[in-house]
């Protein structure tokens, strides 16, 4: 089958059966298109249609969650688990809380997290869960009463060896403490079920800077490609979140100067670099807004409208906020403005019309199936740990980590080359996580 007959066979089947969900059809789009140029020399996986099953989620499941508020009112949310695929693993996958959750994007983000944790060298398959639920604005007794009515249904259908969720955008220590307690009382179970748990009942450390540090451990490695480092480096990263704040972290340490950060509110702009302890202080300690910044250094500048994060010049840039937040006017506007690495801390936050104008402008570019591989991959050691009842050093996690993302690196470059598409990350980690969990599907046959 040529190329283009497979990528539009595939994408007439998605879309007909996933009508009203773009998210999705973007992320298998740009998995069929790399997938496309091995397909001729993989007969056996075409003739047992392993993409188009891949594409597939084994199991989808959808439900209601009531709770009171604290004016005794009702709520109604909704609730999804989407697991996707577990030849190599359980499956594993974050848990997002935000109105924008609906049954597209978790299935973009499961089937993504697929590929993603096959990346990682560690055994765990995809999934993906969430809610509509909105965490900002509620008190910690109604965030917590939502978490137990979505723990009531949610905890018949994970377990350690069978689905491990994990954290996402709305979901912190604190909504993880909650659910894990309520999968404790319903289970009668003190297990490894969901991870980014707090250290002193089964977390990891590392865990929370994991994402962050991840990513630059893997722009690190494009970097060095190019023949330079993060010294003295100018850095744009959008988001003020957890992947953002620690991906500033570690940047500095190694020498950058990380000018700018965002929000849903705008973006603030510090040219002598952003001081990351007023930065915690707002977003982890007060749960604030990013403007705030201002108020403690009069010499940054606070703009509206987040998506213009873009415009400010500089050497690396790091999307950390949400999909499709670098579109093809922006990317041409990095590009021209010198930027020479584009490392993807959040799930698909360039659109296809971006990352080409990165490639063709010579701009080295991580997608975020691998440079954000580091939150996942850190959650599986800390399934390890669980297992085994021991826990890590600081020191010894990182080490870990550090030498995950080196090895996706390494399986990007090493696929990409084979194929003909030497330096190409997105076709390198496309290929490579496809042919993983494919030889894992062909071995255990067609179930």
């Amino acid at each position: 089958m040529m190329s283009q007959q497979f990528v539009d066979s595939v994408m007439s089947g998605v879309m007909a059966r996933n009508p009203g969900e773009p998210e999705f059809h973007q992320a298998v789009r740009e998995v069929a298109e790399s997938v496309a140029m091995i397909i001729d020399k993989t007969p056996e996986m075409a003739k047992a249609r392993v993409f188009e099953r891949i594409t597939e989620p084994e199991r989808q499941v959808m439900f209601r969650v009531a709770w009171v508020d604290d004016a005794a009112q009702v709520q109604v949310n909704r609730g999804f688990r989407v697991e996707f695929n577990s030849a190599i693993g359980p499956y594993k996958g974050g848990l997002r809380f935000h109105p924008s959750v609906y049954l597209g994007i978790i299935k973009f983000l499961g089937f993504e997290q697929v590929f993603k944790n096959a990346l990682t060298t560690t055994p765990i398959g995809g999934g993906k869960g969430g809610s509509d639920f909105d965490p900002k604005g509620k008190t910690d007794s109604e965030v917590m009463r939502f978490c137990q009515s979505f723990m009531s249904e949610l905890f018949r259908h994970i377990g350690p060896d069978t689905d491990v969720p994990a954290g996402d955008i709305g979901v912190g220590a604190r909504e993880i403490g909650y659910l894990f307690g309520q999968y404790k009382k319903l289970t009668n179970t003190f297990t490894g079920v969901l991870t980014g748990k707090g250290l002193e009942w089964g977390g990891s450390l590392v865990r929370n800077e994991a994402t962050g540090y991840g990513l630059v451990y893997f722009v690190s490695r494009m970097l060095a490609d190019r023949g330079t480092d993060w010294h003295g480096k100018k850095v744009v990263i959008s988001g003020s979140g957890n992947v953002a704040i620690y991906a500033t972290e570690r940047a500095q340490q190694l020498g950058a100067r990380v000018i700018a950060l965002s929000d849903s509110g705008g973006y603030i702009v510090h040219e002598k670099g952003i001081d990351l302890d007023t930065v915690k202080r707002i977003k982890e300690i007060e749960r604030g807004r990013i403007s705030q910044y201002v108020q403690a250094h009069s010499d940054a500048v606070f703009r509206e409208g987040w998506r213009d994060i873009w415009s400010v010049p500089c050497d690396i840039a790091l999307p950390s906020a949400t999909e499709n937040e670098i579109d093809e006017s922006s990317a041409q506007q990095l590009a021209s403005n010198g930027c020479i690495a584009v490392g993807e801390g959040a799930n698909m936050p360039s659109t296809p019309e971006a990352v080409k104008v990165f490639h063709d402008a010579g701009v080295s570019f991580g997608p975020a199936k691998a440079a954000n591989a580091g939150g996942v991959a850190t959650s599986a050691l800390e399934m390890c740990q669980n297992s085994m009842r021991l826990n890590w050093t600081f020191k010894e996690v990182d080490r870990r980590l550090r030498q995950i993302m080196s090895d996706i690196y390494d399986q990007c470059q090493s696929a990409a080359q084979q194929y003909g598409q030497s330096g190409n990350l997105v076709v390198g980690a496309n290929i490579a996580g496809y042919l993983k969990v494919a030889r894992a599907m062909m071995a255990q046959g067609i179930v």
